[in-house]
This record gives structure tokens, sequence and C-alpha cells, in this order.
């Protein structure tokens, strides 16, 4: 699928100043990391007691996944709980255990230590067991149950003819869909977390041990010293932007939403060792897309520690969600090139706020603006926005515009026409009394812009309606000018309140656009 060419912008020095309060902004607090590390510790010890039914075996716990990869960021809701991901690796054969069984005797393990630690029983997913912790602690572990298979995985895929550079740490993993979940059998679903770290890592590697030094100079301490979660590269906090980014984004249609380890790896091979975290976001969002491959008309986007697995197998069955991947990618560009223009807070959170939070923005921004660091400041002006047009401005799904602005005169919705089950037409305006579903409108808009020059709506609808019939729409559609005559038909099919916006665009520049005129619907 192909793109509009995105060229990137080097972002100006107050942007790269508030992309970093950004990316500190959406860090979990490093007591959040410590309580994590000393409640996956708490469980390995539990498993290494001489009454465990693993006493017999090794056991190895560690991290897996955005904990592991310093990508992890906070939630949408300030309420809802951080995912740890953790393995529990036992160093036992597939002769001495079926899936099931590894899995019931560690899920038999971890019901003990959730008792002797007055915690809920731990849940039973599709691959692993989930220990949920006190309200306070915010976070629930996920346990999955594994067994080293590196000589296999080596072989198979050296056999296959790929690269088995980072083969030997791959794991066998139980999965209750699996067909082998109940039999002995060598055929196990695999996975290769510390491989896929020690990829990651290579990615970032020049940038990650300068830091480290750096910080261990500044401190006087060794570098062994200063922790690895304590030390943020470019790649990383790249990648927590994105993420938000995507979360908003996909935040009213999460069955569609692109999956981290594609973000995560894509964002990694387009990495250039930037050492600022506007920088490596440009280079990011512009190769990314150039490192997925089609293979035999399959969309194919490599495990770097697994050449046979595709991460977006499922945009075969599922075409929606390449598509999402795609406009995902395309709103990122457009959201980021312009927040990359921006010299003052204003600018900036309006830029990013339909796709980031505008709290979120406005936090991040707060401290600069608090001491006039950066030019201008949050206007006191924007409260006179009402909370509804806001809404409608800050819709994740309401797509940025593509233009440049170059304001040459003025365009406006001047009013709407109603018609009904063959009434009489009437004429109402912008947030007027709500309307009945099934009704046909037509907008009228009116331009001081001298023709030739093309015409552009924008419908942006929200609510549960729209939502639950995946009628959300954000997008421009070009209109036609008849005589002179701006006009554009709708009709009301969702309840909820929504906005039509009217943009001129001359010479590839928006030269006029309306504001959103209100639709309510009963």
């Amino acid at each position: 699928m192909k793109l509009e060419t995105f060229t990137p912008v080097a972002p100006t020095t107050q942007a790269e100043q508030m992309l970093n309060d950004l990316a500190n902004a959406l860090e979990i607090p490093p007591s959040h990391y410590e309580a994590a590390e000393r409640s996956y510790k708490s469980v390995g010890k539990w498993l290494d007691r001489p009454g465990s039914r693993f006493a017999q075996q090794e056991t190895t716990i560690y991290p897996q996944g955005s904990f592991r990869l310093g990508t992890v960021i906070k939630p949408l809701d300030e309420k809802e709980d951080y995912d740890l991901d953790i393995v529990c690796e036992v160093d036992a054969s597939k002769r001495q255990y079926t899936q099931f069984q590894l899995k019931e005797l560690l899920g038999l393990e971890l019901k003990d230590y959730a008792r002797s630690k007055n915690m809920e029983s731990p849940e039973e997913a599709r691959r692993c067991w989930t220990l949920n912790y006190a309200d306070d602690a915010q976070f629930h572990m996920d346990v999955l149950p594994a067994l080293p298979d590196g000589v296999r995985q080596r072989s198979l895929i050296e056999a296959a003819g790929r690269s088995i550079t980072l083969a030997d740490q791959a794991m066998a993993i139980t999965d209750r869909e699996h067909h082998n979940y109940h039999q002995h059998s060598e055929d196990w679903p695999g996975s290769n977390p510390k491989g896929y770290s020690e990829w990651f890592r290579s990615r970032m590697k020049i940038v990650f041990n300068a830091r480290r030094q750096a910080m261990a100079l500044n401190e006087r301490a060794s570098i062994e010293e200063i922790p690895e979660h304590r030390v943020r590269t470019p790649l990383q906090a790249a990648i927590k932007i994105l993420k938000r980014h995507r979360d908003m984004r996909f935040s009213e249609e999460p069955e569609i939403r692109p999956i981290s380890i594609i973000l995560t790896t894509l964002a990694a091979h387009a990495y250039n060792q930037e050492v600022t975290t506007g920088g490596a976001l440009q280079s990011i969002l512009l190769g990314m897309d150039s490192y997925i491959a089609i293979k035999d008309g399959v969309y194919w986007i490599e495990n770097p520690t697994d050449p046979r697995e595709n991460f977006a197998d499922k945009w075969e069955e599922t075409p929606e969600k390449k598509d999402a991947f795609y406009d995902w990618l395309a709103m990122a560009r457009t959201d980021f090139e312009a927040a990359a223009r921006t010299m003052d807070a204003d600018s900036f959170v309006d830029t990013l706020a339909p796709r980031m939070g505008r709290s979120l923005m406005e936090s991040a921004v707060a401290k600069q603006t608090a001491t006039g660091s950066l030019l201008g400041g949050l206007s006191k002006a924007k409260g006179c926005i009402s909370n509804k047009v806001r809404r409608i401005l800050d819709a994740p799904h309401r797509k940025p515009m593509v233009w440049r602005e170059l304001a040459q005169g003025s365009v406006a919705v001047s009013g709407m026409t109603v018609t009904r089950n063959g009434h009489r037409p009437y004429t109402v305006g912008s947030d007027d009394s709500a309307l009945p579903k099934h009704a046909q409108l037509v907008f009228h808009a009116q331009t001081d812009i001298q023709y030739p020059y093309k015409v552009y709506w924008q419908v942006v609808n929200t609510g549960l309606d729209a939502r639950k019939l995946r009628g959300l729409r954000g997008g421009f559609e070009e209109g036609v000018v008849q005589a002179g005559r701006l006009e554009k038909q709708e009709s009301t099919l969702y309840a909820g309140s929504h906005s039509m916006e009217c943009f001129i665009v001359k010479d590839g520049y928006c030269v006029a656009r309306s504001g959103p005129f209100i639709v309510n619907i009963m």
C-alpha cells in the first residue's frame, strides 16, 4: 500500500523541548518499575523454595514485552492497571511435561503463592496465568510458563536456510488452543523474548551506551551501578509517543488497533541512532513502512529472532487491521510533521491533543509554560470553546488537515436545510435543537475566495450509535462547486453531536476554513 510522500521536518527548538516533555509525561514512576521488579522476584523465590512443585528443576523468572524493552507507558485511564508480562522458564524437557501439565503445575504454585500473600486467586488465560495485585499497586502480572527450546528452534530455522543468530535463546510456551496442548510432543508454540530484547537493544546500542556512560560520570558511579531501566534513548521515547498516539486513535475501535510488537519492530528497524526524540520520530515515521514486505501477496513483518514468523499474520484474515495500520501511519506523519513546526505551547497542544489526549498534552508542557521558557503559553481564551466543540475537535478519529494553512479569505457554513418524510424543508443553525434520525440535510457554505479552488468537507461524528455500528467518520471528502454554490448533502443516522466543516484549498494550501458547524441528533 502506497502512502502520500512524507517529507520529515526538523523540529523547532521549542517543539523538540516539548516532545521531550511529552515523552517524560508518558513515563511510569520509577517506583512502579521497582514494585514490579520486587513482585516478579518474589514469585521467583516462591518457586525456588524447597516445597515447590518445581523444586527439582531450576526456574528462571524474567520480564518480557514493554517492561523489558523500556517502552511501557501510562494507560489511557489513570485507573487502569499496567500489564507486567513475565516468563517463568523451567529447565526441563518436553518429555517431562505436556503443555497442559506445565501450565497446571505453575497455576497450582501461583494459587498457593496468592493465598500466602492474601491475594486473589490467579486467573487462567489462553497462554498464561494472571496475578491481580491490590488496587494501589496498579498492575497485574501475566506469568507465562515456558521451557528452553533453543536447540530445536535453531535447527528448524537453519533447515529453512535462514539466519540463526538469536535462535539459541528461544523457548517453548503453552497455549491451550494448540493442537498438542494435552499430548507429549516436541511441537509446542515458540517465543523468544530474550532474543528480541537483544535485537532491540542492538538497534540503539551506540546511543544507549553513551547515555549510560554520561549518567555514570555525572553521578560518579560505575556504569554497572546505573540500572538499565533508568537509561532512556530517543528510540524508546519515540516508541512511547507513537504507542500513545496509536492508543488514542483506536480508543473507540480497539479491535483493529495495530499491535505493539508491529510498532516496536518497525520503529527499531527505522531508527538510525538519532540523538533527539524529534529526530528519532521523523526518521521512524519516514522509514517504518519500508520494512513491511509482501511475500506471495501476503503482507509480512518478519520477527527478527525467527524469520519464519510474520507479526502481521492477522492482516491476511482481517484486512481492516492492515488498513488501520496505514491509516494510523498517515495520521501520525501529518500530526508530528505539524507538531515539529510549532513554536508555542498552544499550537503544540492543539495539534497533538486528538491523538495524545488534551490533559496529557497540557500537563506535559505545563512546567515549561509556567517558567515562560516557551513562546506564548496556554491561552486562557481556550476556555471560550464549548465542551461539545472541544470533544469534536479532539475526537481521535478526526483526521488532521493535510494542507498547510495560508489564510487568504474566509468561508462559512451559512446554514443547513432539513427535509424529513416529505415535509416542507426548514433551516437550522449550528448547535440548534436536536434533529430526528433519517432526515435529509443540505449544508450551505459561502466564501469570498475567487474561483478556481477546491472545496472539501469534513464530517466528524461522535457518540455510542456511530461507534457501535462502525460508522465513525472524520476524513475529508471533496465537494463539487456548482454555479458558485457550495453544498453538501448528508443524512441523520446516528444519535449524538456531530460536526461539518468546510475547507477551501487553492494551489495546495488551505486558504480558508469555516470552523465546525454542530449538528445534534436525537
